[in-house]
């Protein structure tokens, strides 16, 4: 019984280095069977091995052979567990960061007045997320008004146009 739970820790062991040393056997191994030989892989079918045939070999009567087979079948079915939730950690998608130059076209209201000569502050949405920003226009602004994003000046400005209505 000390082998399995010493392959169990081992397994632990091999899984917490798989995070410090994080893509080393992918490195080594580029494109062996897409990642089913990655460390958090073997890991998790040592640990599962070790783990399952002590339980099997501490609670049943079926022997060391019985406990390894237990083991193996545990070990394989938390290795293929661990490599389909990895897989699809790895392929989820985000969407694009939005940028700037989003804005552009995106209507708001002016927050602080905007005079002719310097900037003011515009209330806009990106991405659902309302965005105070200053705000740069050829003519004087009241605030209230609505505008449209002409151009994104910098992270932090745009400039702007009244809404003719």
């Amino acid at each position: 019984m000390e082998w399995f739970v010493g392959l169990g820790i081992a397994g632990l062991v091999l899984l917490l280095l798989s995070l410090v040393f994080d893509g080393i056997l992918e490195g080594v191994l580029d494109g062996v069977l897409d990642g089913l030989l990655s460390l958090p892989v073997i890991a998790g079918f040592v640990s599962m091995l070790g783990f399952g045939g002590a339980i099997v070999l501490g609670t049943t009567d079926l022997g060391v052979t019985g406990a390894t087979a237990t083991g193996v079948v545990a070990g394989v079915g938390a290795g293929w567990l661990t490599w389909k939730f990895s897989r699809a950690l790895m392929r989820d998608q985000t969407d694009a960061t939005p940028r700037g130059d989003d804005l552009v076209g995106s209507s708001g209201s002016v927050v602080t007045a905007i005079p002719a000569e310097g900037y003011g502050e515009v209330l806009v949405y990106l991405a659902g997320q309302p965005m105070k920003l200053a705000a740069k226009c050829s003519v004087p602004v009241a605030r209230g008004a609505e505008v449209w994003v002409e151009s994104a000046l910098s992270a932090t400005s745009v400039a702007v146009r009244p809404v003719e209505r």
